[in-house]
């Protein structure tokens, strides 16, 4: 017999919204995050499609495949585990390219895939999975603090290694629009939860 967790439904908040306009994938804040079926309008990561890469080693690299990954999402406590982690004072969203910065889910990395997160403005996003920490991300961190780490000299390898290791199932998640809107700072959502089971 296969155990299985009952659905729930859980709430919090839109701590900060972000985009990244640029050439890269560090963000900035923005005042509204406009959603499409594409994921946001101009952001690093939008698109119905993206090119396949490391995660995706049963491809060749570059192969055209369904865009997972439109959105980052982060959690303002685990963002603040991971400073602390790393000994830095801050770690602010935008160095590692978030887009949703999100409050009041506990341990919110470990939502499962499939997860709904329904916003109060109408937007709903499914949540693909958890999105690991990465050297580039590591490497932008360096480069934000001057690689310091516990006030000794540090070099970007080790700051990105740190960030690794501190990030573990804290980095946050990746999603994709299932319906189109605007999410705004200090709007509430609430997350469901799917019927879980550990299939063996």
């Amino acid at each position: 017999m296969i155990k299985t967790i009952p659905p729930k439904k859980l709430k919090g908040k839109v701590a900060n919204t972000l985009a990244a306009k640029g050439t890269d994938f560090v963000s900035q804040v923005v005042d509204e995050l406009p959603v499409t079926y594409e994921g946001i309008m101009g952001d690093f990561h939008a698109g119905l499609t993206r090119a396949s890469g490391a995660r995706e080693p049963w491809y060749k690299r570059g192969t055209e495949m369904r865009n997972e990954r439109q959105i980052s999402v982060l959690s303002v406590e685990e963002l603040t585990e991971i400073a602390q982690s790393m000994g830095l004072e801050e770690l602010k969203p935008e160095w590692i390219g978030a887009n949703l910065v999100l409050e009041g889910i506990p341990n919110m990395s470990y939502l499962p895939p499939r997860s709904l997160i329904f916003f109060d403005g109408g937007v709903t996003l499914r949540v693909d999975g958890y999105n690991a920490p990465c050297r580039l991300a590591g490497g932008s961190i360096a480069s934000h603090v001057g690689v310091v780490k516990d006030g000794e000299d540090a070099t970007a390898t080790d700051m990105a290694l740190s960030f690794k290791d501190a990030g573990y199932m804290k980095r946050g998640l990746v999603v994709w629009v299932e319906r189109e809107g605007t999410i705004k700072p200090g709007e509430g959502f609430t997350v469901r939860i799917w019927e879980q089971w550990l299939y063996e």
